[in-house]
């Protein structure tokens, strides 16, 4: 039986990955090692792995993050003043998701979503 995902993204400075995800989207460190760190916000787990040399305009890292509170969280974000991606602003799809999307200071994309 499959119970969870944790996704792993590369990150280039621990320090400026952490600064990100706990002080500006308000997750918690559980984990973190020399060239790993671990991260938590209410059930989602992402963990990092250190990538010195990724070149941020060739990294492909994506994350879909559900939730049940998309229009209190986006606005959270928006009061934080983080840069909601130009192309992923808050809008209901055709596949029945709202949903809106970030990008981290490595460009891994986050996007999160809410079925409507």
């Amino acid at each position: 039986m499959l119970t969870d995902i944790n996704p792993k993204l590369p990150m280039r400075d621990k320090n400026v990955t952490r600064e990100f995800y706990i002080n500006k989207l308000g997750f918690e460190e559980i984990g973190d090692y020399e060239e790993y760190l671990m991260i938590k916000k209410d059930k989602i787990e992402i963990h990092f792995f250190l990538f010195k040399e990724l070149d941020p305009k060739e990294n492909y890292g994506q994350v879909y993050i559900r939730t049940n509170t998309i229009d209190d969280f986006y606005q959270t974000l928006l009061d934080r003043k983080i840069a909601i991606h130009p192309n992923g602003k808050l809008e209901s799809k055709p596949w029945g998701q709202k949903e809106f999307s970030i990008l981290d200071p490595d460009t891994n994309l986050l996007t999160f979503g809410q079925s409507v």
